[in-house]
């Protein structure tokens, strides 16, 4: 299982809760450039392509030249009200909501999805798919994922780091996933 984190977003830079935006162009040209990789070209071609249902993760797809079904369960944890805002903004007007999200993967203060029903979602899609699948979506997927294959929470899974197309792979052994590799950049 190819994981093809999707390109870039102006709130990606930004450092916004996540919301469904298009992709910025410099992303999808760097995304287009991905098609010819030696080492994602034979995958992309090869495998089940699935994406997360939001506008950046199909741009992506559509950039690397594949055709990929929406996955529902595949979209980010939804952050309600704080949708689309920063986090800063956050951390100033609603500190204790925050510091609660942050340190209590059940709580969900800004009346959206909790990151344990994320993880718990994205585990269940998991176990479920096929095994040679590529997958585009954003970093909180991602990090679902390797906490599902490490056995780890998904406050553990926030310090990994997961750049914009950059790729991770969970390889399916008896009784579970082993991690090949996180946070591959497969161009500069």
């Amino acid at each position: 299982m190819l994981f093809v984190r999707q390109a870039g977003t102006p709130g990606t830079r930004s450092a916004c809760f996540p919301t469904d935006e298009p992709a910025d162009a410099a992303s999808l040209r760097k995304a287009e450039r991905l098609r010819k990789a030696e080492r994602l070209g034979p995958a992309l071609a090869a495998a089940v392509t699935w994406v997360a249902p939001v506008t950046a993760a199909r741009q992506t797809a559509a950039a690397l030249g594949s055709e990929a079904a929406d996955a529902p369960e595949l979209a980010e944890a939804d952050a309600g009200r704080w949708r689309g805002l920063p986090y800063a903004k956050v951390a100033e007007t609603e500190p204790d909501g925050l510091a609660a999200w942050l340190g209590d993967p059940r709580a969900a203060p800004h009346g959206g999805e909790s990151l344990a029903r994320l993880a718990a979602r994205v585990s269940g899609w998991l176990d479920a798919a096929a095994a040679e699948a590529v997958v585009i979506c954003d970093v909180g997927v991602i990090r679902a994922a390797l906490g599902h294959a490490l056995g780890l929470g998904p406050l553990e899974t926030a310090r990994f780091d997961v750049a914009p197309l950059s790729t991770t792979e969970l390889v399916p052994v008896r009784g579970g996933w082993r991690v090949a590799h996180v946070n591959r950049k497969v161009i500069t």
